[in-house]
């Protein structure tokens, strides 16, 4: 008994210090009959991603609805095999571009991911708000969690083997330009109900976490320090300047280095799903006066 209590006090102890001084100021639960379209963007289009996916992305392919096993309200965004226009496969993306822009935080979003087999590309990740002004990857690029990579299909840890990463720079060199990304392969599997993916961003680091509700101990399984010179490719250039989040359910790509329809297996029944419980934003009282929200308080 004596041993479990101090466990439970470690684990307490551990919890308040990674929340202390923040404050909830953005979320989203997910609860209501239809998606809450000042918080988001749907993306229509089948351009790709710059990455040869194989989706057209459309707004039929999102919507609110209950878990089936937990019975929770979320968003859901549905990948299929089905033929539109010039694709053979169609799923959803959504950004809050313009309506919840921001610099520093912490944001988390709790995910039932689907099971990826050998194909799918489920993220929740963030671009830089000037991206249309500067262009990829000018604008910045935090990846905050991406599944699928060839890597773990290799493998064959598609449900374990996860990222984070971070892109930027100002042009092109021969093809490559700076980024860093980070690959784990979890113990357990990320593709067997919600797991919660954190991110914390102030002025000297980006630091990603797993499941830090049942495992406040846990350490970043991604972490970049962004502190510098403002120099040319230096990460403090693109890292210190307003970011928007993206939810997508690719299918393809570059990623997963599965660019044929038939090779998809995950799709082998008609499609899959990619729950989303809830998006929430904190911040400390210092980063408040940085907050951008569209139809909301500051």
């Amino acid at each position: 008994m004596i041993r479990k209590i101090v466990l439970l006090c470690c684990l307490t102890v551990s919890l308040v210090i990674y929340t202390q001084d923040y404050k909830l100021v953005w979320e989203d639960n997910f609860d209501g009959p239809a998606l809450d379209d000042s918080k988001w963007n749907v993306v229509e289009n089948g351009k790709g991603g710059g990455n040869r996916e194989l989706q057209y992305y459309l707004r039929r392919n999102i919507n609110i609805d209950r878990e089936p096993v937990s019975g929770e309200s979320c968003l859901v965004i549905t990948a299929k095999k089905e033929r539109f226009r010039f694709k053979k496969a169609t799923s959803g993306r959504l950004n809050t571009n313009g309506k919840l822009d921001f610099r520093y935080g912490k944001v988390e979003a709790k995910i039932k991911l689907p099971k990826t087999a050998n194909g799918l590309w489920p993220a929740f990740w963030m671009l830089g708000s000037d991206h249309k002004k500067v262009g990829w990857p000018k604008c910045g690029e935090v990846d905050i969690l991406e599944m699928g990579n060839v890597n773990g299909i290799k493998e064959n840890i598609q449900d374990r083997f996860f990222n984070g990463a971070c892109h930027w720079g100002e042009a092109f060199n021969h093809g490559k330009y700076p980024n860093y990304s980070k690959a784990s392969v979890n113990s357990y599997s990320l593709q067997d109900g919600f797991h919660l993916f954190t991110m914390v961003w102030d002025d000297q680091y980006i630091k990603m976490y797993l499941d830090l509700d049942k495992y406040p101990e846990n350490k970043p399984y991604f972490e970049m320090p962004i502190q510098g010179k403002n120099e040319l490719n230096d990460p403090a250039r693109y890292f210190h300047k307003p970011f928007f989040l993206i939810l997508n359910l690719a299918v393809g790509g570059n990623f997963p280095e599965t660019r044929k329809i038939k090779d998809i297996t995950a799709l082998e029944s008609g499609e899959a799903k990619m729950y989303v419980d809830y998006v929430r934003l904190y911040q400390k009282s210092g980063e408040k006066d940085l907050l951008s929200v569209n139809n909301q308080e500051k």
